[in-house]
């Protein structure tokens, strides 16, 4: 059975809202978008590069569907654009039936990923802050690829916001590192339930 992985980059305080541009998404008037870049060097390139380059399926919420249906197709031989024009994707959509990005197959439900294990080693969802929140309530991830940048906001969408729904405990699957531009990358994979209940005074 494959695994499912999560990329976000993510705040200090938990924002994952436009990362990528100031216009990407100014939904609730959030005025900070495009906040990536000035934290963007060659070896966090590099690291994202490593994991686009391992998975063989990309699945994604509607919005950053719509977001990379609009923008990757027409990125010519951009190495990122070829992979992702030539992977099997998924969107999770109650109302998109007729995806129009080549290769990509709508699910009306986060129910029906858990049968995309069967089907693909690694399965990455990229930003889909709404649709990570939904799987992880259903109990469906099964590592978290995060980068950590040093940025707070005060507002703006936040993964962790209203919890998960479902008590989890993560591993680390990789010691973290650091970028030189201080942004962090940290890979944690399901470990099962929380550990609680423990006095660590008695210790």
């Amino acid at each position: 059975m494959g695994i499912l992985s999560v990329d976000l980059f993510i705040t200090l305080d938990g924002v994952y809202q436009a990362p990528g541009g100031p216009d990407e998404d100014r939904e609730g008037g959030f005025e900070f978008g495009g906040w990536q870049g000035a934290y963007f060097d060659d070896e966090t390139g590099e690291a994202i590069g490593a994991g686009i380059d391992h998975m063989d399926a990309l699945l994604l919420g509607r919005k950053t569907y719509d977001i990379f249906a609009g923008f990757w197709p027409n990125q010519g031989d951009d190495p990122i654009a070829v992979t992702f024009n030539a992977l099997p994707k998924f969107v999770v959509s109650r109302t998109l039936t007729d995806p129009g990005w080549e290769g990509t197959t709508a699910l009306s439900d986060v129910a029906e990923v858990a049968a995309l294990k069967d089907r693909f080693e690694d399965i990455h969802v990229i930003g889909s802050g709404d649709l990570v929140r939904s799987l992880l309530e259903a109990d469906l991830v099964d590592r978290l690829n995060l980068i950590l940048y040093p940025l707070t906001f005060g507002s703006g969408k936040r993964l962790f916001a209203d919890g998960t729904g479902v008590p989890a405990a993560f591993r680390f699957a990789q010691p973290p590192r650091a970028f030189p531009k201080g942004a962090i990358s940290l890979v944690y994979e399901r470990a099962g339930a929380p550990v609680t209940g423990v006095d660590i005074s008695q210790g």
